[in-house]
C-alpha cells in the first residue's frame, strides 16, 4: 500500500542562512474507483482508508445507504500497465438486487485534491436526493440542541487528533462528534473532500448511517460538495473553520442543514439552520 508521508531533500533559509536537510512530505496518489469493474471515478488522495473513501463517495453520489448494500471493495491486482502499483485502483461491488447507477455509463468523473467533482453538467446534477430528510430529523424541538462550549471546543479537538498534520502541516481533516462533542472518529486527506469520504465511508462500513445527532467539523472552508456530501450521509451540522461557499449556504437552506463557518476561539457565524444551536438574544440587527 501507499505510505502516507515520504522524505524529500530541501533546501532551506532561515534569518540568511541556508541548510540541506530532510523535510517530511504528505502523499499523494491517484486512486481509480471502478464499480462492478467499470471506471467510475479518480481522485488524488493520500493513500490509506481507500476501501471507507470509495464507500463515502458512493453515498455522497446516492448510490450506497446502508452497509448492507456494499458487498466488497477489493484492490484490483495488476490494473496497472507497468504493474508498478496495484494499490491505486479499488473495484466495488454492490449487493445482490442493488441497482448500478446510470452514472457508470453516461460519465467518468475526474476528481482532485483542491475541488473535489469536476465537470458536472449543472448544478442540479450535484443536488443529488437524500435518503434522509434533515428537516424532518432536526425539525425544532425534536432534538437536543449543540451547545456554543460544544461547538467552539471542535476545533482544537479536531486539530489535537491530526497525527499526519504535525509531521508534515499538509493535510485536511474531517471529525465526526456526538452533539457533546466526543469525537467518533477523524480521517486525514491531501484533499478536504476526501477526508469527508473516508470519514462517511467507515461510517457506512459499520452501519451507522443515517449520522443523526452528529456533527461534522473540517478543517477548511465548507464547498457545495461538503454541504452535499454531509446531506447525503444524514449529518445535520456542519462545521467549518473557514468560509463557506454561496451554493454552501443555498444548499443548507433548501435541505435543513445547520452550517456554520469560521468557527475559531469563540467566534463563529451561523448561515444556516440556528434552531439546532443554543444561541443567546440576539443582540444586532
Amino acid at each position: 500500500m501507499g505510505r502516507v508521508t515520504e522524505r524529500r531533500k530541501i533546501t532551506r533559509v532561515r534569518d540568511g542562512a541556508v541548510s540541506s536537510r530532510p523535510d517530511t512530505l504528505v502523499s499523494e496518489e491517484p486512486l481509480e474507483i471502478r464499480l462492478g469493474g467499470k471506471p467510475l471515478a479518480i481522485t488524488m488522495r493520500t493513500p490509506g482508508d481507500d476501501f471507507a473513501l470509495a464507500a463515502g463517495f458512493l453515498v455522497s453520489e446516492g448510490v450506497l445507504g446502508s452497509a448492507g448494500e456494499l458487498a466488497n471493495i477489493v484492490y484490483c491486482a495488476g490494473a496497472t500497465e507497468d504493474g508498478s502499483n496495484t494499490y491505486n485502483v479499488v473495484d466495488v461491488t454492490l449487493a445482490p438486487g442493488v441497482p448500478v447507477p446510470d452514472i457508470t455509463l453516461e460519465r467518468n468523473v475526474y476528481t482532485t485534491s483542491s475541488c473535489g467533482l469536476c465537470g458536472k453538467a449543472s448544478l442540479d446534477a450535484v443536488r443529488t436526493s437524500s435518503r434522509w430528510d434533515l428537516r424532518e430529523a432536526g425539525a425544532q424541538g425534536t432534538s437536543p440542541r449543540l451547545s456554543l462550549a460544544t461547538l467552539t471546543a471542535l476545533p482544537d479537538r479536531l486539530r489535537a487528533a491530526q497525527r499526519v498534520f504535525d509531521r508534515t502541516g499538509g493535510l485536511h481533516a474531517a471529525a465526526l462528534f456526538t452533539l457533546d462533542g466526543e469525537l467518533l472518529d477523524v480521517r486525514e486527506d491531501v484533499g478536504r473532500h476526501n477526508a469527508v469520504d473516508k470519514v462517511v465511508g467507515r461510517a457506512l462500513q459499520q452501519g451507522r448511517l443515517p449520522l443523526s445527532d452528529t456533527v461534522l467539523m473540517v478543517s477548511g472552508r465548507a464547498s457545495f460538495e461538503l454541504a452535499q456530501k454531509a446531506v447525503m450521509a444524514g449529518v445535520p451540522v456542519l462545521a467549518a473553520v473557514s468560509a463557506p461557499s454561496s451554493l454552501a449556504v443555498d444548499l443548507a437552506c433548501e435541505t435543513g442543514l445547520t452550517l456554520v463557518g469560521f468557527l475559531r476561539g469563540t467566534s463563529l457565524n451561523v448561515y444556516a439552520g440556528e434552531h439546532r444551536l443554543a444561541l443567546p438574544v440576539t443582540t444586532g440587527g
